[in-house]
């Protein structure tokens, strides 16, 4: 007696059943150029992960070394900083003292052994050379050199790819969630509220996007927390009128309207229908919004509108490089250039490489 034949199994082999995430992942891996801009994505958000954990540049803070300390392969390169220590000071305090006090005899006829406060200014001195504390021994030279302060330029690169990334994603995520929010309001019910949300996109856009974020940016004051809250405030346009057409376009589609003849919400209609059929759009549009603000984050802080000042970003090294650049310091611009200069390369690359491996007409 013949049993009926199965049913093929849900295996990756069955081509019917690959989702639209499993065939931009094998596309995304035969993309080298894509999948190699994703690995240094991944190796930047583990070593922000590190730092906001306090594993990595939790001491960035700290005076390590001398002032402007040379990289190591680079000791004997660019300007030599001459610091006065302890001693140095402290010789050219007694040395003007001594010039005061002769001044003062000659101006006053009285020696330094009839000075009634010579005695009493001896003895302070005494007392004050007991409780001076040693100083630590500071760095001549860093893998990456130091700042102004003698700060480690590589846990302040760290700090701040951190502190960037940390701007760049979080804004990227809310001004990703407000633009789908009113986009799919827009384009899935039309009518009057698509006319007032058209109205409110049409006056954001009309200001250039650095003047209003320098606008809102002034207003609000300096902070994490404020500058993500500005860059998603003025950023979300650009979502909206992607996911306005993209819900205009699929509310009209056979999927759509089986899911109203059995009875389903409008929320339901938008959020769980329409909306994963758009959601390779939305990952498209967030590395394209991440790379967006974390250059305006650079700006930002650059102008002094950033990050606070006992906060460190990718943008607020830039604003301490024109002054470390005119006497001649050098390493701590290269490390922050490179750096960032790799990190929006690296997003770049791969918000085309995604766009290509999500795009459903690609075969």
């Amino acid at each position: 007696m013949s049993t009926p034949s199965s049913l093929p199994p849900l295996t990756a082999a069955n081509p019917s059943h690959n989702s639209l995430a499993r065939l931009g992942w094998r596309r995304l891996r035969r993309d080298r150029l894509g999948f190699a801009a994703l690995c240094i994505v991944g190796v930047y958000l583990l070593l922000a992960l590190g730092a906001w954990s306090g594993l990595l540049a939790r001491h960035w803070q700290d005076e390590v070394a001398k002032p402007f300390a040379p990289p190591t392969l680079f000791v004997g390169v660019g300007p030599q900083h001459v610091e006065l220590n302890a001693a140095d000071i402290d010789a050219a305090s007694q040395r003007s003292r001594a010039a005061a006090a002769g001044d003062s005899s000659a101006a006053t006829g009285l020696a330094a052994s009839e000075d009634p406060l010579a005695a009493d200014m001896a003895a302070a001195q005494q007392q004050a050379a007991q409780y001076r504390s040693a100083e630590a021994p500071k760095a001549d030279s860093l893998p990456l050199g130091a700042d102004q302060r003698g700060r480690d330029v590589l846990q302040k690169v760290l700090q701040g790819t951190a502190t960037s990334l940390l701007v760049g994603l979080s804004g990227a995520l809310l001004a990703l969630a407000i633009g789908t929010v009113l986009g799919a309001i827009s384009g899935y019910f039309g009518g009057l509220l698509d006319d007032l949300l058209l109205w409110g996109y049409s006056v954001f856009t009309s200001v250039p996007d650095m003047l209003l974020l320098l606008a809102f940016a002034a207003v609000s004051g300096r902070g994490i927390g404020t500058v993500v809250l500005v860059m998603a405030f003025t950023s979300w346009t650009g979502s909206y009128r992607l996911m306005r057409a993209e819900f205009l376009k699929h509310k009209s589609r056979e999927y759509v309207r089986a899911a109203d003849a059995i009875g389903a919400s409008h929320s339901r209609r938008m959020f769980h229908h329409i909306l994963p059929n758009v959601s390779h759009l939305l990952l498209v549009q967030f590395s394209m919004l991440t790379v967006a603000l974390i250059k305006y984050e650079a700006i930002l802080s650059f102008l002094g509108f950033g990050v606070g000042v006992t906060q460190v970003s990718l943008g607020a090294m830039l604003a301490e490089a024109p002054a470390e650049l005119l006497q001649g310091y050098w390493w701590q611009m290269l490390t922050v250039t490179v750096v960032m200069s790799l990190l929006v390369t690296a997003f770049a690359l791969l918000t085309d490489s995604l766009r290509d491996a999500l795009d459903p007409k690609v075969k």
